[in-house]
Protein backbone atom coordinates (compact mmCIF):
# COMPACT_ATOMS: atom_id res chain seq x y z
CA UNK A 1 0.00 0.00 0.00
CA UNK A 2 2.92 2.44 1.05
CA UNK A 3 4.23 1.22 -2.71
CA UNK A 4 1.47 1.66 -4.20
CA UNK A 5 0.87 5.11 -2.76
CA UNK A 6 4.60 6.90 -3.57
CA UNK A 7 4.30 5.36 -6.98
CA UNK A 8 1.00 7.55 -7.28
CA UNK A 9 2.55 10.52 -5.96
CA UNK A 10 5.69 10.45 -8.40
CA UNK A 11 3.61 9.62 -11.15
CA UNK A 12 1.51 12.90 -9.95
CA UNK A 13 4.39 14.75 -9.51
CA UNK A 14 4.76 14.94 -13.82
CA UNK A 15 2.44 18.06 -13.23
CA UNK A 16 4.76 20.36 -11.79
CA UNK A 17 6.23 20.49 -15.41
CA UNK A 18 3.30 21.92 -16.30
CA UNK A 19 3.91 25.98 -14.91
CA UNK A 20 7.18 25.26 -16.97
CA UNK A 21 5.47 24.90 -20.15
CA UNK A 22 3.08 27.60 -19.25
CA UNK A 23 6.20 29.65 -18.43
CA UNK A 24 7.65 29.17 -21.88
CA UNK A 25 4.19 29.94 -23.52
CA UNK A 26 4.57 32.97 -21.87
CA UNK A 27 8.46 33.59 -23.50
CA UNK A 28 6.51 32.68 -26.92
CA UNK A 29 4.59 35.46 -26.50
CA UNK A 30 7.39 37.64 -25.33
CA UNK A 31 9.05 36.96 -28.59
CA UNK A 32 6.11 37.48 -31.00
CA UNK A 33 5.94 41.18 -29.32
CA UNK A 34 9.78 41.51 -29.65
CA UNK A 35 9.42 40.17 -33.44
CA UNK A 36 6.66 42.74 -33.86
CA UNK A 37 8.58 45.69 -32.48
CA UNK A 38 11.30 44.61 -34.34
CA UNK A 39 9.38 44.61 -37.94
CA UNK A 40 7.60 47.97 -37.05
CA UNK A 41 11.21 49.54 -36.48
CA UNK A 42 12.49 47.86 -39.89
CA UNK A 43 9.55 48.75 -41.86
CA UNK A 44 9.51 52.27 -42.15
CA UNK A 45 13.72 52.45 -43.10
CA UNK A 46 13.38 49.38 -45.63
CA UNK A 47 13.37 52.35 -48.68
CA UNK A 48 16.38 54.14 -47.34
CA UNK A 49 17.78 51.08 -45.79
CA UNK A 50 21.37 49.93 -47.33
CA UNK A 51 21.12 46.12 -48.37
CA UNK A 52 23.71 44.54 -46.21
CA UNK A 53 21.52 46.61 -43.02
CA UNK A 54 18.12 44.83 -44.40
CA UNK A 55 19.92 41.75 -44.54
CA UNK A 56 20.99 42.00 -40.49
CA UNK A 57 17.41 42.92 -39.81
CA UNK A 58 16.00 39.91 -42.26
CA UNK A 59 18.52 37.48 -40.03
CA UNK A 60 17.29 39.34 -37.07
CA UNK A 61 13.77 37.87 -37.93
CA UNK A 62 14.37 34.57 -39.13
CA UNK A 63 16.49 34.16 -35.81
CA UNK A 64 13.33 35.19 -33.81
CA UNK A 65 11.39 32.49 -35.74
CA UNK A 66 13.79 29.70 -35.29
CA UNK A 67 13.58 30.44 -31.59
CA UNK A 68 10.26 30.43 -31.60
CA UNK A 69 10.07 27.68 -33.29
CA UNK A 70 12.23 25.99 -30.69
CA UNK A 71 10.06 27.23 -27.68
CA UNK A 72 6.91 25.09 -29.61
CA UNK A 73 9.14 21.99 -30.14
CA UNK A 74 10.15 22.08 -26.14
CA UNK A 75 6.20 23.03 -25.29
CA UNK A 76 4.92 20.54 -27.53
CA UNK A 77 7.07 17.17 -27.19
CA UNK A 78 8.01 18.00 -23.26
CA UNK A 79 4.24 18.39 -22.56
CA UNK A 80 3.52 15.09 -24.70
CA UNK A 81 6.32 12.96 -23.23
CA UNK A 82 6.49 13.83 -19.59
CA UNK A 83 2.89 15.27 -18.39
CA UNK A 84 0.03 14.00 -20.57
CA UNK A 85 -1.61 10.80 -20.48
CA UNK A 86 -3.88 11.05 -23.05
CA UNK A 87 -4.71 7.78 -25.07
CA UNK A 88 -2.79 7.16 -28.65
CA UNK A 89 -5.72 7.09 -30.41
CA UNK A 90 -7.25 10.38 -29.37
CA UNK A 91 -7.02 12.77 -32.27
CA UNK A 92 -7.25 16.74 -31.65
CA UNK A 93 -5.77 19.67 -33.08
CA UNK A 94 -2.23 18.61 -32.25
CA UNK A 95 0.27 18.63 -34.57
CA UNK A 96 1.01 15.59 -36.45
CA UNK A 97 4.71 15.10 -35.22
CA UNK A 98 4.08 15.78 -31.59
CA UNK A 99 3.31 12.57 -30.72
CA UNK A 100 6.00 10.83 -32.90
CA UNK A 101 9.22 13.08 -31.39
CA UNK A 102 10.49 10.43 -28.38
CA UNK A 103 13.03 12.18 -26.48
CA UNK A 104 16.07 11.00 -28.49
CA UNK A 105 14.02 13.17 -31.00
CA UNK A 106 13.60 16.38 -28.68
CA UNK A 107 17.24 16.32 -28.15
CA UNK A 108 18.41 16.20 -31.87
CA UNK A 109 15.86 18.49 -32.56
CA UNK A 110 16.99 21.13 -30.26
CA UNK A 111 20.60 20.91 -31.14
CA UNK A 112 19.67 21.12 -34.55
CA UNK A 113 17.57 24.53 -33.70
CA UNK A 114 20.83 25.80 -31.60
CA UNK A 115 23.36 25.35 -34.37
CA UNK A 116 20.81 26.85 -36.70
CA UNK A 117 20.22 29.92 -34.51
CA UNK A 118 24.14 30.03 -33.88
CA UNK A 119 24.66 30.13 -37.71
CA UNK A 120 22.65 32.67 -38.07
CA UNK A 121 23.65 34.83 -35.03
CA UNK A 122 27.37 34.25 -36.13
CA UNK A 123 26.65 35.08 -40.07
CA UNK A 124 25.12 38.40 -38.57
CA UNK A 125 28.18 38.80 -36.49
CA UNK A 126 30.62 38.62 -39.70
CA UNK A 127 28.32 40.89 -41.41
CA UNK A 128 29.28 43.46 -39.16
CA UNK A 129 32.78 42.37 -39.00
CA UNK A 130 34.20 45.74 -37.84
CA UNK A 131 32.23 45.69 -34.32
CA UNK A 132 34.18 42.82 -33.14
CA UNK A 133 37.48 42.19 -32.21
CA UNK A 134 39.49 38.97 -33.96
CA UNK A 135 39.53 37.62 -30.44
CA UNK A 136 35.39 37.88 -30.05
CA UNK A 137 35.29 36.71 -33.45
CA UNK A 138 37.55 33.48 -32.64
CA UNK A 139 35.37 32.67 -29.25
CA UNK A 140 32.08 32.97 -31.75
CA UNK A 141 33.29 30.54 -34.66
CA UNK A 142 34.98 28.03 -32.02
CA UNK A 143 31.38 28.03 -30.10
CA UNK A 144 29.70 27.77 -33.12
CA UNK A 145 31.80 25.29 -33.71
CA UNK A 146 31.20 23.31 -30.66
CA UNK A 147 27.65 23.51 -31.35
CA UNK A 148 28.43 21.79 -35.34
CA UNK A 149 30.08 19.23 -33.35
CA UNK A 150 27.69 18.10 -30.27
CA UNK A 151 24.59 17.17 -32.60
CA UNK A 152 26.35 14.13 -34.55
CA UNK A 153 28.25 13.61 -31.71
CA UNK A 154 24.31 13.30 -29.67
CA UNK A 155 23.26 10.99 -32.53
CA UNK A 156 26.10 8.56 -32.38
CA UNK A 157 26.10 8.41 -28.82
CA UNK A 158 22.31 7.59 -28.93
CA UNK A 159 22.75 5.01 -31.50
CA UNK A 160 25.45 3.49 -29.82
CA UNK A 161 23.28 2.96 -26.92
CA UNK A 162 20.52 1.11 -28.43
CA UNK A 163 18.74 4.59 -28.95
CA UNK A 164 16.07 6.11 -26.29
CA UNK A 165 13.18 3.68 -26.15
CA UNK A 166 11.95 4.30 -22.65
CA UNK A 167 11.53 7.91 -23.19
CA UNK A 168 14.06 9.09 -21.15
Amino acid sequence: MLESGIKRLLFASRWLLVPFYLALVVALIALLITTIKELLDFLPLILSLPPSYMVLRVLTIIDLAFIGALVVIVIFSGYKNFVSTRAADERNSSPEWMGQIDFTGLKLKLMSSIVAISSIQLLKNFMDVSLYSDRELAWMVGLHFVFVLTGPLLAVIERLSGGDRNGT
